[in-house]
């Protein structure tokens, strides 16, 4: 029987744990090379011995598995979206992230270094207020922008998109390598939602070089990196009318979704 979404809990068990202690002292990967995957339930499981063998599972509080809300905040134009369709260097996604379980919330901002290595800058803040961008954040934002390109943020920012997925973090045991199981994939603007089939899993990988030990384990399984798989563009894409997408198309297609109309 397949693993889906729902197995989400089985799936950590698979695993030796680790604590985020011993997470962030191994693999503190706020830059780093990344690679997304959509992969079937029954290829992950093909995978999950040679990854048993590499990595450990992150546990905190006896929970393996965890819930993520992330509200995404875009320009008039959807700058932030086009910026990325295109495949401008310099661009940048602005999101409240919301840790279910714990109840933690940070606002979000990342870039593109001229290596192409994803920059991730974040600040703790209320969870009263996931959702919205206060004083406070925009000036991280804008912070964050200026320190690595020098310029001032480019646009306004305004709620784009909701996202929920479960997310389940391995650790090479070997350190420095990180590995992130997706399931239960959702996207929601005001007016319309979208869910991805509970068969399918975005797997990133995050290591220093982009061709690490998950990258390699998944190449032998016939699987190979989804370009421009962002859950940001992939849900604006399903949810809102007219966007140009043709640059996303792979990604839909992998995610079951059928290409929207334009």
């Amino acid at each position: 029987m397949s693993i889906s979404a729902s197995d989400s809990a089985w799936l950590g068990r698979q695993f030796a744990a680790i604590d985020m202690a011993a997470l962030n002292a191994s693999a503190e990967m706020l830059e780093r090379l990344d690679n997304k995957y959509v992969v079937a339930a029954e290829t992950l499981e093909r995978a999950l011995p040679l990854l048993r063998a590499a990595f450990d599972v992150l546990e905190i509080d006896g929970r393996r598995a965890f819930a993520y809300e992330n509200c995404y905040f875009d320009g008039a134009g959807w700058q932030s979206y086009f910026d990325h369709h295109r495949g401008k260097r310099i661009r940048a996604k602005v999101r409240t992230r919301r840790y279910v379980e714990s109840g933690l919330c940070f606002v979000e901002v990342k870039l593109k270094d001229r290596r192409g290595i994803t920059v991730k800058r974040r600040l703790a803040c209320d969870p009263a207020g996931h959702g919205a961008l206060d004083a406070a954040a925009l000036a991280h934002v804008e912070a964050a922008y200026r320190d690595l390109y020098g310029l001032a943020f480019p646009h306004g920012l305004d709620r784009s998109l909701d996202t929920r997925y479960t997310r389940t973090t391995l650790v090479a045991k070997a350190g420095g390598e990180r590995l992130t199981i997706d399931s239960g994939i959702a996207f929601r603007t005001d007016a319309r939602s979208h869910a991805v089939d509970d068969g399918l899993f975005v797997v990133e990988t995050k290591s220093a070089n982009g061709n690490g030990i998950a990258d390699r384990i998944l190449r032998a399984l016939h699987q190979h990196p989804v370009p421009h798989c962002s859950k940001y563009c992939a849900g604006m894409a399903l949810l809102r009318d007219g966007l140009k997408h043709n640059n996303f198309n792979v990604a839909l297609r992998k995610l079951g979704a059928r290409s929207p109309q334009t």
